[in-house]
């Protein structure tokens, strides 16, 4: 049935809900879990515009990759915990929507398995998360939104 599922992880509630289910359907096909934690890169251009300019401009990418990498991390450590054997965590920097998107196209995902919502707070997807309504509207696999 499903040989590769995708989890987005972000370390919402959301996200965790669905690394729960997914974990679940895992047991039942006997697929890879793959989890992917998207930042969001910022450009030289995105630092310029600042109101505050230091002398050196650092983009926080390095610390951001950082904390993508916990959190993957610490999700796998959770499903494995779960009962997941076959788990591997992945992170990358971007839009993650796109990002998302990308990797299951790249990785041959047969299903994604996302949260409703995750930490961010747009307006725009107010009953539906604006990430996983991007995602589920532009992938080429199934999407289950938990």
């Amino acid at each position: 049935m499903f040989k590769k599922i995708l989890v987005p992880v972000d370390g919402s509630e959301g996200a965790l809900a669905a690394l729960q289910k997914a974990v679940e359907l895992q047991k039942l096909t006997g697929a890879e879990l793959l989890l992917l934690c998207v930042y969001k890169h910022h450009s030289l251009f995105e630092a310029s515009l600042s109101m505050v300019r230091p002398e050196n401009i650092q983009i926080p990418d390095s610390a951001l990759q950082e904390y993508a990498k916990q959190v993957a991390e610490h999700a796998k450590l959770l499903a494995k915990d779960q009962g997941s054997e076959n788990v591997r965590a992945f992170v990358k920097g971007g839009r993650p929507s796109k990002a998302i998107v990308k990797f299951a196209k790249n990785k041959d995902v047969d299903l994604i398995v996302m949260g409703s919502r995750g930490t961010n707070g747009d307006v725009e997807g107010y009953f539906l998360g604006s990430v996983s309504q991007k995602v589920a509207s532009h992938a080429k696999c199934p999407t289950l939104v938990v």
